[in-house]
Order: structure tokens, then C-alpha cells, then sequence
């Protein structure tokens, strides 16, 4: 069988609630928001007696119905400063007409004078309206290629186009109106807001929240429904884990997909995460390219290979969690906005800390802003904590960002960018093998390290200077980072290849070979 046809062991609906963890940063809500959305849907949808297929559609339809709030966060930064705030706060109000109006006109230019405040509001006023229905219709649009590219059939990626609708047809595009609309998006409009309401303020805020927006926003009946059976339906929220709820029926919302499946996953959640930034279109498929490239010039194992393309592929997942107002910070950030972007790494962890094949992934992507001497972030890993993995997403994240232009500063060339990278190596920030990896993968010419005796890979020369020293596979994997199972498999391979069988003689190949240096 082709290795990417072996299943991974991870489901596509497994995979879809943590692109909903996702969500809930480009949303300003705490994480778990839309799954517990989507818990409250489902008993929704089972209270009204929805069809098994609708029922089906309810769940997906949850979880992706805000997934492309993305894609206008450099507009929204552009007109609100915070776009994050903005969405949040936007559960406050019926969505349409003078409430709305007004709304927004208070979060217009917030943040700055009041000259250009006045300012921004008069240009909003003369366009802007026309600008956020054409950013809702990017919204739906966006929302359905994700749909697509994850292979979830006509009926959710229809149903996702009708997100924005209303009950009394004002919505956008306003096509629809009252049982036109497709059930799954009405039943997911009353729990998104639902959600919000009971969390914050409780059951009774929620039901009068629905019950001022019944015929308007949502589905009077399914609100009536609702509001009759709101203990019910928004009971145990507070202690049910929101993703065993979502994720641990016995129905069959998904097939288990093939390693080949799950790669391209990710790649739908890189280009998911690039939007958050019109300079970084590309930037993590672009890491992942060389990074999987270079880690292959190391002569890393095809798994690990494919781990480090993966994690690159994910790497910036949790700046989403981050205001495009600072990504997209023309001059210097503030203190503030260095704490904020610090803690991004760390949130992409957290986004796929669940299943265990995501959270491997996570783990190794959310190092890829430490550093070996410590200056990194969020965590000041250094040294012996940073895998030769490890090493080699930062070295790809570093050289690919280098070449591209942000807001701050403009892209460099190549030749500069390549530079920047071997100072940071002579510094002792980035690994010098990693980067000259990622060089060599870029295209450029790198200084060759002397060719290793018996077609010894760099990672098997370190494994055997371990060896040597005495260390066991277990203390030899907690030094490296990496699982025993695979110091085991790259033992055999040196004792194979330098044909010994002990590590006294293992020990004496490495001195008469020159690789056993001084102890670090």
C-alpha cells in the first residue's frame, strides 16, 4: 500500500471541530464557543424533528458557518481598528436596519482622533454599507470553497451561502426569506447567538434576546420551540466537554482519512490562516514547501518529514487569534501588540491540541518562533529542547517571511534574505544545519559539511554519538525530541550501516571517524 493511502486515524469531522477552535479566535469568543453552539443546534435540531440528512447538515453547517470571518479581517482593521472586538461585540444587536446602523457608526475609526473619526464616518457613510454586504458575500463565498476543498457535498456548501440570511429577508444577499432558507441555517443562527447569551448573561437574557429577534433575524417558530424548551436545550453547557458532545456520537459524520487525506487538510487550514493577512497570501504553504524540502536534504526519516511539513503547514493557525489591526500595523508595534503576537504560537497549539495526531502536529508547530539561545517565543525554549525538527520549521518561517513584504517593512531578495539567515545561525539563534538546508532548498549554493562515513544521515551521526556516550534510546529521545521509538529505528539503522552490533564498537567507529568531539 502507498503510504499515503494508510489511514491516519483522524476523522474529517475530528479535523472540522478543530478548524471550529479556529473560528472562535477570528470571532473574539472564548474557545469552544462554536462547538458549544453547535451541542445546542443538535438538540435544537432533534427538538424539531429534523431528518437524519438535515440533522447531518446541522453539524457541519455549525461548525463552518463563521469559519471564513477571516477573510475581511484586514477590512474590518481598516475601518474598526480591532476586528476581533468588532465580531464580538456584534452579538449584541439585531443585524439590520437603525440598531445596526448605529452600531457600527460607534465602532467606526474607534481608537483613533476625533477629526479622523469624523472623518471615517463620513466615508463610511458614502460607501461603506455597500463595502459589508460585499464583504459578507466574500464570507459566504469563502465559507463554501472551504466547504468544497474538504469534500462535504452540495448540500452544506449550499446551505453555507445562506449564512447571512434573515427570517424577514433583509439579510445578505437577501435572496431568501422565512422557509426558503435552509433549515440547518436557521436552526444554527438562534444557537450561535443563543450561546453567546446564556454564557454571559443566562438562560432568561437568552430567551428575551430570541424573543426580540423572532421574526426578524430567526425562524419565529424555532424560536417559540426554544424558548419553551431553553432548560433543556441549554442545560449542562457550563460542564459538558463541548468536544465529546460534538465529536464522540456513534453516527457517522465523516470517513477516517488517509494520510495523503489528512495532508491536504491542512492544507485547506493553511491558506485558511494566510487570510488573515493580505501580505501573507502563500506564507505557510510556502514554509511548508521548504521545510519538507529541506528536512528531506537532511536525510530525515519519511515520517518526520511529513510531521514538519504538516506542523509548517499549521504553523500560524493561532494568528488568527490576533487582531489584524496589528498584524497589518504599518509602524513600530507597542508593548501591548508584542504580548499579543507572542501568545499566537501558543494558540495554535491549543487549536489542535485534540486528536492526539493533530496535537503532535501542534506541538512541533507552536516552536517555531523559539530560538536556541532562548530569545524565542512564547515559551524561551533553548538548546536541547528545540528538535533538529524543530529547527528546521523556524529556519523555513524565518528565510520565507524574509522574501515577502509586510506592512512594516518590504520584502527582500533573495540574496539578502539568505544573509539575514546565516547571521542569525552565526548568532546562535537558528540551528546553522537547519538553515543551510533551507538555503540549499531555496536554491542557493551552501558550504558542504564533509560527507558522513557509510551514508550516515546527519540525524544517525548525532544518534550514534548518543549511542557512544552511553545514553539509553529513552534518554537519547528526551534529548533530541523525539519519540524512543524513533531513536530505536535510527540505531538499527547505524548498527546496520557501520556494521557493529555493540557500543563499545559503535564507540570507537565514531573516534576513528572524527565525530565524537568534546561533550556539550
Amino acid at each position: 500500500m502507498n503510504a499515503g493511502d494508510r489511514p491516519s486515524g483522524v476523522r474529517l469531522a475530528e479535523l472540522v471541530a478543530a478548524l471550529s477552535l479556529a473560528t472562535d479566535l477570528g470571532l473574539g469568543q472564548p474557545q469552544e464557543h462554536v462547538l458549544r453552539q453547535t451541542v445546542i443546534a443538535r438538540r435544537l435540531a432533534t427538538a424539531a424533528g429534523l431528518p437524519d440528512d438535515q440533522q447531518t447538515a446541522v453539524f457541519y453547517v455549525s461548525l463552518l458557518a463563521w469559519v471564513a470571518c477571516v477573510s475581511d479581517s484586514h477590512e474590518l482593521a481598516v475601518w474598526f481598528g480591532d476586528d476581533q472586538r468588532l465580531r464580538a461585540d456584534s452579538y449584541e444587536v439585531d443585524k439590520s436596519g437603525a440598531a445596526m446602523l448605529r452600531f457600527v457608526l460607534d465602532h467606526v475609526g474607534e481608537g483613533s482622533g476625533p477629526v479622523r473619526r469624523l472623518t471615517m464616518i463620513g466615508r463610511f457613510l458614502a460607501g461603506g454599507p455597500d463595502r459589508a454586504a460585499r464583504s459578507m458575500l466574500g464570507h459566504c463565498q469563502t465559507t463554501g470553497d472551504i466547504a468544497e476543498r474538504l469534500g462535504l457535498g452540495t448540500r452544506v456548501g449550499l446551505a453555507l451561502q445562506q449564512a447571512f440570511e434573515r427570517w424577514d429577508g433583509k439579510g445578505i444577499p437577501g435572496h431568501r426569506a422565512g422557509e426558503q432558507i435552509d433549515p440547518a441555517v436557521r436552526v444554527v443562527q438562534i444557537a450561535d447567538d443563543a450561546e453567546v447569551f446564556h454564557r454571559v448573561y443566562g438562560v432568561g437574557t437568552a430567551t428575551e434576546m430570541l424573543r426580540s429577534r423572532r421574526g426578524t433575524e430567526f425562524d419565529p417558530g424555532l424560536v417559540d420551540l426554544f424558548c419553551a424548551r431553553a432548560v433543556e436545550l441549554l442545560g449542562g453547557l457550563d460542564e459538558v466537554d463541548a468536544w465529546d458532545a460534538v465529536i464522540g456520537r456513534d453516527e457517522d459524520l465523516g470517513p477516517e482519512l488517509s494520510e495523503a487525506g489528512l495532508t491536504g487538510v491542512l492544507r485547506v487550514f493553511a491558506d485558511y490562516a494566510d487570510l488573515k493577512s493580505p501580505s501573507w497570501l502563500g506564507h505557510s504553504s510556502g514554509v511548508a514547501a521548504l521545510a519538507a524540502d529541506a528536512a528531506r536534504r537532511l536525510g530525515l526519516p519519511a515520517g518526520e518529514v511529513m510531521l514538519i511539513e504538516r506542523a509548517a503547514l499549521v504553523h500560524d493557525l493561532g494568528a488568527i487569534g490576533v487582531s489584524a489591526g496589528v498584524w497589518d500595523k504599518p509602524g513600530p508595534l507597542s508593548a501591548s501588540d508584542h504580548e499579543r503576537v507572542r501568545i499566537h504560537p501558543y494558540l495554535t497549539e491549543r487549536t489542535l491540541a485534540r486528536p492526539a495526531r493533530l496535537a503532535e502536529i501542534g506541538a512541533l508547530a507552536a516552536l517555531h518562533h523559539e530560538r536556541i539561545d532562548g530569545s524565542g517565543y512564547p515559551r524561551g525554549v533553548r538548546g536541547d529542547g528545540l528538535s533538529l525538527s524543530a529547527r528546521v520549521v523556524a529556519a523555513a518561517d524565518v528565510y520565507n517571511a524574509l522574501c515577502e513584504a509586510r506592512p512594516h517593512r518590504p520584502a527582500l531578495g533573495a540574496g539578502d534574505a539568505a544573509a539575514v539567515l546565516r547571521d542569525e545561525a552565526a548568532a546562535g539563534r537558528l540551528d546553522g544545519e537547519a538553515a543551510n538546508a533551507v538555503l540549499a532548498a531555496a536554491g542557493h549554493r551552501v558550504r558542504h559539511r564533509p560527507t558522513l562515513p557509510c551514508e550516515l544521515t546527519p540525524r544517525e551521526a548525532e544518534v550514534l554519538v548518543l549511542l557512544a556516550r552511553g545514553l539509553s534510546n529513552k534518554e537519547m529521545a528526551e534529548r533530541l525530541s523525539v519519540s524512543a521509538r524513533t531513536v530505536g529505528s535510527h540505531v538499527e539503522h547505524v548498527y546496520a550501516k557501520i556494521g557493529v552490533s555493540t557500543r563499545g564498537a559503535a564507540a570507537m567507529f565514531a573516534m576513528r571517524h572524527g565525530l565524537a568531539g568534546p561533550r556539550d
